[in-house]
């Protein structure tokens, strides 16, 4: 039995720049660590991340009463135990907690721990990481959503919506999805500086122009997939995040405009540009407590994939909800939302028993810590979502993904979108 020797913690830096905990996990002469990532728009059922609030010298940013906790408490409970029993391990990091949105300990201080003792386990059995979830054999890769623009809370021009991504749906291998994303990117970078726009890029690395109108940019990625010799909706398909709890006032939402309207009249206009621009994926239509408009645009659209992040916030009882509202087709799935990689996993594993599509995610605050592509791969999920080609903490995920797609040589499969 491969017993846990030490435990440590350290506080790192992630890709905005802010303090964040890396943890270390000792076992039979071996190491294994990982690095917490950290939300910008966050939904408010997320498990709790513990910040050093009067810490002036970090600007209330810092992490060192999380790491202190990891090296003291969390080290003491876990020294002994098996490397390889990871729902022991988090369950015992829950109950030491003792809270239901992991207040105490902090949720980043657990998921850096959770997240390193399934790496050491993987490195003790001298196994790939995505070979120790609950896949063994017939492994697929995930389709990428890869932003393009960002906009909303990710970016400081006027979009109203977050995200603008696409999805190269008719490639047949990763690596060709990844081509195919380069192309439209490329030839998106240059439509924007020919109208005069900068190609700075927001915090995911998709760019950022000084654009306010969702139109504009929907019409400028329609252009971009035209000049590169593929078919909108049919080789590459337009996906959004909307992050609608950042646009909620009163009952009514500006996600298409400036102004507040009604769920019925949102509605309406996601028909429409679902209708014009052939959007096949959007995220977070509407806000987290808001389940009565969830249900009307599920009833109201067909063949769009409607995901959910902040509605089920990678929580179990979240998602049992959301199934009997009939509020989604699809989750989200982001680590630190929950904090441990065995919650993870089971809400992982029940999206998928009732016909949700699962995709795995980045945060807006990440790190060069590929965790997410080995999940992707392990859990038979079908898509990931982690930024544009741009930004090293962004790419690392896809290249570790192109290093699974040759490991798995012929065998490797691109998984189902439909």
């Amino acid at each position: 039995m491969s017993k846990i020797t030490k435990v440590k913690a350290r506080q790192v830096f992630d890709s905005r720049g802010n303090p964040t905990v890396e943890a270390e996990v000792y076992a039979n002469n071996l190491s294994a660590s990982a690095i917490c990532p950290s939300g910008a728009s966050t939904g408010t059922y997320e498990a709790f991340e513990k910040r050093d609030k009067n810490n002036k010298k970090y600007l209330g940013k810092s992490v060192l009463k999380a790491v202190e906790l990891v090296n003291s408490k969390i080290s003491k409970k876990l020294k002994g135990q098996s490397v390889h029993n990871q729902e022991r391990i988090d369950a015992l990091l829950i109950n030491l907690d003792g809270t239901r949105q992991k207040t105490n300990l902090g949720a980043n201080a657990m998921l850096a721990v959770s997240m390193a003792v399934k790496k050491l386990s993987a490195k003790v059995k001298k196994l790939p990481l995505y070979k120790t979830f609950f896949l063994k054999n017939n492994f697929q890769l995930p389709y990428p959503l890869m932003n393009i623009i960002n906009g909303g809370a990710h970016a400081n021009n006027g979009l109203r919506i977050q995200e603008f991504m696409i999805r190269p749906d008719r490639a047949k291998s990763f690596s060709e999805a990844m081509r195919i994303c380069f192309v439209v990117i490329k030839n998106l970078s240059n439509l924007i500086k020919n109208k005069g726009y900068s190609t700075s890029v927001g915090d995911e690395g998709g760019f950022a122009p000084m654009i306010s109108s969702n139109n504009q940019a929907l019409d400028l990625i329609v252009s971009a997939i035209k000049k590169s010799g593929f078919v909108n909706g049919k080789d590459v398909s337009i996906c959004l995040d909307v992050a609608a709890n950042e646009l909620l006032k009163k009952n009514k939402y500006s996600i298409h405009s400036k102004n507040f309207v009604s769920v019925e009249k949102s509605i309406k206009e996601y028909q429409k540009i679902i209708k014009k621009y052939k959007i096949k994926s959007i995220e977070d239509p509407f806000a987290e407590n808001d389940w009565l408009a969830w249900n009307k645009l599920m009833r109201s659209v067909k063949k769009v994939q409607i995901v959910g992040d902040d509605l089920y916030v990678t929580n179990l009882e979240r998602l049992k909800k959301g199934f009997l509202n009939i509020s989604s087709n699809s989750i989200l799935i982001k680590l630190n939302q929950i904090g441990t990689v065995s919650e993870t996993l089971d809400v992982i594993k029940f999206a998928q028993t009732i016909g949700y599509k699962t995709i795995i995610s980045h945060r807006s605050g990440d790190s060069e810590d590929t965790f997410i592509a080995d999940l992707a791969v392990g859990t038979n999920s079908n898509q990931i979502k982690t930024g544009s080609l741009a930004r090293s903490e962004r790419v690392a995920k896809y290249n570790q993904l192109i290093r699974i797609e040759e490991e798995l040589g012929n065998k490797a499969r691109m998984n189902k979108i439909n």
